[in-house]
């Protein structure tokens, strides 16, 4: 439904976006993935026109316009700063897109009650925008995306900053929307949601340098994850030991990536023993996505 070819774009001596090939396919959740300043956000607004490719061309295919490779499908775009007006209400903000969209006002108000209910807005409709909470916002700036019934939506960090709760209803809203036929692509900062979509794109200082399903992903992972647990808060010097590919931070312990699990195991029990630190857990466990992208964004792009 959407490929991109050597998507380029530059800003000055930075390169945001770096011959970026891709290709979605229609009725598919693909997650856009990475940490921030990847080029996400660049990616996506060339996808919708927003931002004009430096170089390379984004191409469309089995739109409503037509079967050629220029049938742009419409577009539905959640941007990643809330944009909505906070001094008009929840309906007002409605309408407002819906007269962008050229909707007369009884197709917007038919769609406004569909999505509102979907989202459940509807009991909020005449409370000013301003005095919505953060995952109510989101589901409004959802609402207005869906006004023209796009083909394809493009969502932007959509649940950045928003509350566990609210992260669970956006995914199942999301999820609705794919199982009715609408294409999505979504960009994220959190592993756990681009483990919900289908196919996922790992994208680190504007070039993407993994695309499968998270499943295959964690199976490709390069090293052996071990899990240390122990009685010490910091325990980033075990980043230091030759049998140590890197280390981080997980919770209330830490994940070692390692080539050979019972070498490095010895190091860190010895290591730790040495600093008079109490070993509470030592263990090799399966990479999850988190591991994944660090292992990744560990790897030099060019």
């Amino acid at each position: 439904m959407i490929e991109t070819e050597n998507l380029t774009r530059t800003f000055g001596s930075l390169t945001a976006v770096n011959r970026v090939n891709l290709r979605v396919e229609k009725r598919e959740i693909f997650g856009v993935a990475g940490p921030d300043g990847a080029g996400k956000t660049t990616l996506l607004r060339m996808f919708c026109g927003i931002i004009v490719p430096t170089s390379g061309r984004v191409i469309f295919s089995g739109g409503s316009g037509g079967n050629g490779t220029q049938a742009r499908p419409a577009l539905g775009y959640m941007p990643q700063r809330f944009s909505l007006y906070g001094d008009l209400t929840v309906l007002e903000n409605v309408n407002f897109y819906g007269a962008l969209y050229g909707l007369n006002r009884k197709a917007t108000r038919q769609k406004a009650d569909e999505f509102l209910r979907m989202t459940g807005l509807i009991d909020f409709k005449h409370r000013f925008t301003d005095n919505l909470s953060g995952g109510m916002k989101q589901k409004l700036a959802l609402v207005c995306a869906l006004l023209a019934g796009p083909e394809m939506l493009i969502l932007d960090e959509p649940t950045y900053g928003v509350d566990p709760e609210y992260r669970k209803e956006f995914w199942k809203l999301l999820y609705r929307l794919n199982r009715e036929g609408v294409t999505i692509i979504v960009s994220t900062p959190y592993m756990d949601e681009a483990e919900l979509c289908q196919r996922v794109a790992f994208m680190d200082r504007g070039v993407i340098v993994a695309v499968d399903t998270p499943d295959n992903l964690k199976k490709k992972c390069p090293y052996r994850i071990l899990e240390v647990k122990a009685e010490a808060k910091d325990l980033d010097f075990l980043g230091a030991l030759p049998d140590v590919i890197e280390a981080w931070f997980y919770g209330d312990r830490y994940h070692l990536a390692v080539r050979e699990v019972k070498p490095a195991k010895e190091a860190v029990t010895a290591l730790l023993a040495k600093k008079g630190i109490n070993l509470l857990k030592l263990d090799e466990i399966p990479p999850s996505m988190e591991d994944v992208f660090v292992s990744l964004a560990g790897k030099e792009v060019v």
